[in-house]
C-alpha cells in the first residue's frame, strides 16, 4: 500500500505483520572478495552464508502466509486421487475460470510439457520476449523463438507503461511470412521478465488474442507474474481503473487457450500447473505428465505446496499482496533515480533492474556488462544480484556470441521479505559504487558450459579489478 506522509512523501507501507524472522550476516569486504573469486565471478555460485541481501531472485524466495502455512499442515499425502489436488482445482476455477488442471513441479516444467506436445522441429513460436528457460525448451524441440515486442521496449529509459505489448503489425507479418501453419501457439508473459519486468496492456491481449483465433492458433499465457501484470493494467489502464485484481484476472483468462505458471512468483509456492478448458489440449498433455513430472494428481509436487498453492491463488487477488513487491520495486526505483542511477522506467514488477550499459559504459558487452555489475554490486555490498543480459544467452550454433538486447543487472524484490531500510542500504551501496564505477572492467570466461550457462558457467575479472575495487572501498568505508 502506497500512502502519502504528512511531508507530502509518498512510501509503501507494510500490509503484514514478521511474526517469524531468519537471520543473515553481512561479512567482511575480504570474505566477499574471497567468496566472488571462489565462485567465479558468478552470484549463482555464491552461499548464503556469504550473502546479506539476497536479491538474485523472487522465484522461491518469497514469504509464506499464515494461511499458507496452516492449510500445509492438513495436506493428503495419498500418491493418486489426493483431496489436495481437488482444493487446488477449486481455487484454480475460482481464480482463474479453468476447469483442467496439470500441476507440475515448476514453470519450466510446463514449459517442457508444451514444447514435447505442440513444438515441432521447424515451428515458429511468436511471443511478447523470452524466459530463458522458455526458449531452451522451445528450441530444444526444433523450434525458433521469435520475439515481437514493440520497438520502445529496449529503450529502458522510456516513460512507456507497457512495454510488455506483443507488437499486433509484427505478430500479422509473422503469420505472413511463416504460415498459420507452423505457428503452434503465440505466447504472451506477464510480466516480461527479460524485459525488465514491464506489463502489457489488457487490450492488447485482446488484439493479440483477435489474430490469433483468426488464424486458430492458440494462445498460451504464461501466468508466473499475472497478478502483478493485473496491478499495473490497474494502475495503468484507465478504463480499468476501478476493476477488482479478480476482476482483471477473469477477463484477461477469457481470452487464454493454456494457461501455465511457475508458482514460485505471484502465489508464493513452489510448484506450478498448466490449466485449460479445452479437453483435447488436457488429454494431449496428460500422457506426458508421469512420464516427466508425477501422477496426475500431484505432478511432482509436495502435497503441502500444492495446499498452499490453493490458498495462494486466492491472496493474490488482494490488491495487497498484487502490489507489495510493485510498491517496493517503485520505491527502490526512484530512490536511485534520485542519486543519478540508471534504472529501467517505468519500474517494473518484479525487481530493480539497473542498466549495465549505462552505468558502465566503458565495458563492452563483449566483456560481460551486467555479469561485471552484478559482482561488483555483490562485492560493495554483500548483495546477491543476477545478471540478466548476454551471459543468459548462449552461443549459436556455430559457437558465436549471441549479444542481449540488454545488459539489466536484476536486483529481485521477493514479496513480503525486505523492509525499507535494506531497500536504503542496497541504493546507498549502489549509489557509491556509480560513483566509483571505472574501477569496474570486464569478465571472461573460464569454464562455459554448453546451455544456460548463466546458472554454472565460471568467469574472471579482467585486470584483477576486483582486488583494486575492494581496496578502495576498505579505504573509504571500511570491512563492512
Amino acid at each position: 500500500m502506497y500512502l502519502r506522509l504528512s511531508n507530502g512523501k509518498e512510501i509503501p507501507i507494510e500490509t503484514h505483520k514478521v511474526r517469524i524472522v531468519q537471520k543473515t550476516s553481512l561479512v567482511p569486504i575480504a570474505e566477499r572478495l574471497r567468496a566472488l573469486e571462489e565462485g567465479g565471478y558468478n552470484t549463482f555460485s555464491l552461499r548464503t552464508r556469504d550473502i546479506f541481501i539476497d536479491m538474485l531472485t523472487d522465484s522461491g524466495t518469497n514469504a509464506m502466509s499464515d494461511n499458507q502455512l496452516a492449510a500445509m499442515m492438513v495436506s493428503d499425502d495419498a500418491y493418486a486421487g489426493c483431496e489436495s489436488y481437488y482444493k487446488l482445482k477449486a481455487a484454480v476455477k475460482d481464480v482463474l475460470r479453468f476447469e483442467y488442471v496439470l500441476p507440475v513441479h515448476q514453470g519450466r516444467a510446463a514449459e517442457h510439457l508444451l514444447a514435447k506436445v505442440y513444438v515441432k522441429p521447424g515451428d515458429v513460436v511468436p511471443m511478447n520476449y523470452h524466459f530463458t528457460t522458455t526458449r531452451a525448451h522451445f528450441e530444444l524441440a526444433g523450434g525458433t523463438v521469435l520475439e515481437i515486442f514493440t520497438d520502445e521496449a529496449l529503450n529502458t529509459q522510456s516513460t512507456n507503461l507497457f512495454k510488455g505489448n506483443l507488437d499486433i503489425q509484427k505478430f500479422k507479418d509473422a503469420i505472413k511470412k511463416f504460415g498459420a501453419e507452423k505457428i503452434p501457439f503465440i505466447r504472451m508473459e506477464a510480466t516480461t521478465n527479460l524485459l525488465g519486468g514491464q506489463p502489457f496492456s489488457l487490450e492488447n491481449l485482446k488484439a493479440v488474442k483477435e489474430i490469433a483465433a483468426d488464424h486458430n492458433i492458440p494462445l498460451v499465457f504464461d501466468g508466473s507474474l499475472i497478478s502483478e501484470n493485473a496491478y499495473f493494467i490497474k494502475q495503468r489502464e484507465k478504463k480499468y481503473a476501478k476493476r477488482s485484481i479478480q476482476e482483471i484476472i477473469w477477463e484477461m483468462m477469457e481470452l487464454v487457450d493454456i494457461f501455465y505458471l511457475s508458482g514460485r512468483k505471484s502465489s508464493c509456492v513452489r510448484g506450478g500447473f498448466i490449466a485449460t478448458n479445452n479437453k483435447k489440449h488436457f488429454e494431449a498433455l496428460k500422457p506426458w505428465l508421469p512420464v516427466y513430472e508425477g501422477f496426475l494428481t500431484y505432478g511432482g509436487m509436495s502435497t503441502k505446496e500444492i495446499e498452499a498453492m490453493a490458498v495462494g491463488l486466492r491472496e493474490m487477488t488482494d490488491i495487497n499482496v498484487a502490489g507489495s513487491a510493485v510498491e517496493f520495486v517503485r520505491y527502490f526505483a526512484q530512490r536511485l533515480i534520485e542519486n543519478k542511477v540508471p534504472v529501467v522506467t517505468p519500474p517494473g514488477g518484479l525487481a530493480c533492474h539497473v542498466d549495465a550499459k549505462l552505468f558502465l559504459p566503458h565495458v563492452p558487452q563483449s566483456e560481460y556488462t551486467s555479469g561485471a555489475l552484478a559482482a561488483a554490486v555483490y562485492l560493495a555490498s554483500g548483495v546477491r544480484s543476477m545478471e540478466r543480459g548476454t551471459i543468459s544467452c548462449d552461443r549459436d550454433k556455430e559457437g558465436k556470441e549471441v549479444y542481449s538486447d540488454l545488459e539489466l543487472t536484476r536486483l529481485a524484490v521477493p514479496r513480503r521479505v525486505y523492509t525499507m531500510s535494506q531497500i536504503e542500504y542496497v541504493v546507498d551501496r549502489v549509489t557509491w559504487l556509480h560513483e566509483h564505477k571505472d574501477l569496474v572492467k570486464g569478465l571472461r570466461f573460464v569454464e562455459e558450459p554448453p546451455v544456460l550457462r548463466f546458472f554454472f558457467g565460471k568467469l574472471e575479472a579482467i585486470s584483477n579489478w576486483g582486488t583494486k575495487l575492494a581496496r578502495v572501498f576498505r579505504k573509504e568505508i571500511g570491512e563492512y
